[in-house]
This record gives structure tokens, C-alpha cells and sequence, in this order.
């Protein structure tokens, strides 16, 4: 391996591996490129988030359906759940993806050296790749900071003590807990959370604030919040967490609240209080780039206050935390270095999805949030009932919602909690990019019956009421 290169990559997740795989289409592979990281290749969505929790998430999902089906006629069949052999399956599924989509794929880029160990700057323009042998110093003409990030682990007392379970290491249960408290409101905790429960197992979810999750539409989440609830979810909002404690051989967590103090006692604990950017280790002071706890500060571009220095995905003081987005960042990255290009990400048009059932996605911007930059909108909700395909599915419950300009009709935010929402959130993100109107989406035929046309339908409800619509109006 050498001790120079065109292009070192901190990291091997989804950033650094779309950076190193952009660099070298750009240059016909003569570029040469270091990717320096520990643990499995490929990051947290291949090991431990979107492919593992997908799987789970699919799994209980056939669960839930076998124990409760929706249509008169179909008797409930008795479920069986070796709960062993699923997560053994799920970890299968996550290896051979993990080989399929990385470990081959980098094996065919003959100008990519891959580093095991721990990177930290020492100047501006070089590297110490640490690892149990012995140090290795390496000099590079460009730099992707793409590290990602980890889970965050709230400072609770007894927490440490009493021992707790990750979205990292949820993986390696292979005994359901009868009951599971979850510690945090996100989407990964909602995601794990409804699926253990249809698996069988009672959860208790605590926050402190009162919403579903955090840059949920209101109404939208209420209803989230709702379907959860029926299926068996306890939620405890409003929630301070005091401490965490062991008592005959279960967990406990003592909570404040404007009611007094209160307790629920579990088999095992998860935390899911969010995320935060690896940058502890890097000595970003020596490369002269910026960062603070949230992460690393970069431009439009993805530059860093070094201009030798680019950074890409969860490792960005940014707000979103997305597979999609870091991979787009990283390619964003390695185009701006090697093609002296200015291209830039644009967060409005970044979708993304809660994978519960029913799904929620979104793209834009929600109601209060346009409202806040002064500009005034208009905004529609329409029923999920109201939707013919989700009547079909015996899906009532949920809703899509509509922001627009109220000066220029344009569309500015698309909302939608319902099946297959993650699916057709795209065409909110083109409505979006290419300044459409609501009229603009009423013109184009959309396919019935669907679920997807409860976009559509959200659109005519600007104009007229659909109650006195029939099927396929136009």
C-alpha cells in the first residue's frame, strides 16, 4: 500500500464508498484512493439499520397479519414464532448483503486501497491510520471525512449499570423480551418498537415531548400516534427520565412528570434517543477544520473550512441523518474535487420515511415550518378512507396533507401517512423540485385503484369536494 493518494476517505459506509466509487468513474480509475475505517464494511444501514430493521419490520408485519386479518372469511391462524430462528435469518439476510453490495463491489476497483484502523490528522494534508500494528502515516491531495455516526446514550443514572440494548446490538437478541421499555420518541425506536410488539412482546415507549416523533406534520402524528397506541404501544409523553435501577432480576425506570413520579419495570431496555456525528478521535483542530458537537460544518458544496477537506453524510451538522442523503453527498463530494464542479445538495428536496405500518414519508416543508420564513400557505388534508385503493386494503387510518404557496399555488411540503407511502413520496419531491402546482398534479393521470392517488385526490381538494367525485375524476 502506498503512503500517498489522490483521494483519503475517512470512513466505509454509504458516503464513503458512493465518494470513492464517483472519484473513480470520474478519473477511469487512475485516481488512486485510500477508505480507512474499522468494523464491518458498509456502515450502519447494511449491518445495523435499513436492512436488518426492514427485514424485522416485513417479518412482523406477516405476523401481525396471520394473527389479525382484514377481510371477513379469513380466520385468524395460529402463530408459531421461533423468535431464534428469525433474528438468525436476519443476520443471513444482512451478510450476504453486506457481501453482495460491498465487499464484492470494492474488490473490483483495483485503485482503492482499503485501510483497517482508526484514522486521526496530523497536519492539514495527512493522516495517522491507527490500528494494532504499527501506525501507518499517509499523505493525501484531498480528503472525505465520511464517519458517520453513533448511537447517543443519554446520561441517566444506572443506565450503564443496569445494561440496555442499541438499534446496534438489538440485532444479536435471539430471545424475545416479554416487555421492552424504550428510552427516546425517534423513528427508530417507533420502527423496532411496533414490530417487537407484534412479535409479542409488551412495549412501553417514554419521552419527554408530546409529539409521535420529532418534524412530524401535528395532525398527521396524532394519528401515527393513535394507530400505535391501538396496537398495543404504551406511550408515556411528557416524561423526565430520573434514573434506571435493577429490581428481582428486571429493569426499571423511574420517570418524573407534572403527576408525580412513576415507574415501569421491563425485561430489557433499547435507547433510542438519536444520534451523533463521530467526530470525537479525528483531531479536526490540526486539519483546520470546523466542527462542533453536532458535526462538521460544511458549505453547499460539502467543502470544509479547509478547502482540501470535503465531509459527507451523518458526520454533517445537518438535519437530516439518511442513507440516500449521505450517499448523494459523498458522490456530491468526489464530483466537486475531481470535476471542479459547484454542485449542491438542496434539503427541501430530500424525502425520507418512517417505516412503521402505516408508513409515514415526507418531503418539504411541513405547515408551520413555511409559515415560520414569512410567507403565508395553504394547506389540504384528505382521510385515507377517502382513498378507493386503502378502502380495498381495509386501511382506514391515516392521511395525506398538501402544502402549498398561497400567492403562487406552488407546492412547497407532501405528507403522507398511509401503506406504501415510502414508495410514492417521489412524486412530491419532483412536484417540489420543479416548482408544480397543485393543478399541475390534477392534470396528469395517476393509475387506479392506488394508493399513491391520494396525492392526486389531496390536490382536487384544493378546487372541490370530494364527496361529490367519482372515481377517476379528473
Amino acid at each position: 500500500m502506498k503512503n500517498e493518494y489522490d483521494l483519503v476517505i475517512l470512513g466505509r459506509g454509504a458516503a464513503a464508498f458512493s465518494a470513492a466509487i464517483k472519484a473513480s468513474e470520474i478519473t477511469a480509475g487512475q485516481a488512486t484512493i485510500a477508505m480507512i475505517g474499522f468494523g464491518p464494511l458498509g456502515g450502519t444501514c447494511v449491518n445495523v439499520g435499513c436492512v436488518p430493521s426492514k427485514y424485522l419490520i416485513e417479518a412482523a408485519k406477516v405476523a401481525h397479519t396471520q394473527s389479525s386479518p382484514r377481510y371477513p372469511g379469513i380466520e385468524p391462524g395460529l402463530l408459531s414464532i421461533n423468535f431464534g430462528e428469525l433474528m438468525e435469518s436476519l443476520r443471513r439476510t444482512v451478510k450476504e448483503e453486506r457481501k453482495e453490495r460491498y465487499e464484492n463491489v470494492i474488490k473490483s476497483y483495483e485503485n482503492i486501497d482499503v485501510y483497517d484502523g482508526k484514522a486521526q490528522f496530523v497536519d492539514r494534508d495527512a493522516i495517522i491510520v491507527k490500528n494494532n500494528s504499527n501506525p501507518k502515516k499517509l499523505k493525501g491531495y484531498n480528503f472525505i471525512i465520511a464517519t458517520g455516526s453513533s448511537t447517543k446514550i443519554p446520561k441517566i443514572e444506572g443506565l450503564n449499570e443496569t445494561g440496555y440494548i442499541t438499534s446496534n446490538t438489538v440485532w444479536d437478541l435471539n430471545s424475545l423480551p416479554r416487555t421492552l421499555t424504550i428510552l427516546g420518541g425517534g423513528f427508530i425506536g417507533l420502527e423496532i418498537g411496533q414490530s417487537l410488539e407484534r412479535l409479542g412482546t409488551k412495549v412501553t415507549i417514554i419521552k419527554e415531548h408530546n409529539t409521535v416523533a420529532p418534524g412530524i406534520e401535528e395532525e398527521i402524528g396524532k394519528t401515527l400516534m393513535e394507530i400505535l397506541t391501538s396496537e398495543g404501544i404504551d406511550f408515556r409523553n411528557g416524561k423526565k427520565i430520573l434514573r434506571v435501577y435493577s429490581r428481582n432480576g428486571k429493569k426499571v425506570v423511574e420517570m418524573q412528570s407534572n403527576l408525580g413520579k412513576e415507574e415501569v419495570e421491563a425485561d430489557e431496555i433499547l435507547v433510542s434517543s438519536g444520534r451523533m456525528p463521530n467526530v470525537a478521535d479525528l483531531d479536526l483542530e490540526k486539519a483546520g477544520v470546523k466542527y462542533s458537537e453536532n458535526g462538521i460544518s460544511v458549505d453547499e458544496t460539502m467543502k470544509t473550512s479547509n478547502p482540501l477537506i470535503y465531509a459527507a453524510g451523518d458526520v454533517v451538522d445537518q438535519k437530516y441523518r439518511l442513507e440516500t442523503l449521505a450517499a448523494s453527498e459523498g458522490s456530491i463530494a468526489a464530483s466537486n474535487i475531481y470535476e471542479s464542479n459547484e454542485k449542491r445538495i438542496n434539503l427541501q428536496l430530500v424525502p425520507w420515511a418512517v417505516f412503521t405500518e402505516p408508513q409515514f414519508a415526507s418531503v418539504g416543508l411541513t405547515e408551520s415550518q413555511y409559515n415560520a420564513t414569512g410567507r403565508k400557505s395553504t394547506t389540504r388534508v384528505v382521510p385515507l378512507e377517502l382513498v378507493p385503493k386503502a378502502r380495498i386494503l381495509k386501511e382506514y387510518h391515516g392521511s395525506f396533507k398538501i402544502v402549498v404557496d398561497s400567492e403562487t399555488e406552488k407546492i412547497v411540503g407532501v405528507h403522507a401517512l398511509s401503506p406504501y407511502a415510502a414508495e410514492f413520496i417521489i412524486e412530491g419531491v419532483y412536484a417540489i423540485k420543479y416548482g408544480l402546482t397543485f393543478r399541475d398534479l390534477i392534470e396528469n393521470s395517476h393509475i387506479f385503484p392506488t394508493v399513491a392517488e391520494g396525492i392526486k385526490l389531496t390536490s382536487q381538494s384544493f378546487t372541490r369536494d370530494l364527496s361529490r367525485m367519482s372515481c377517476c375524476m379528473e
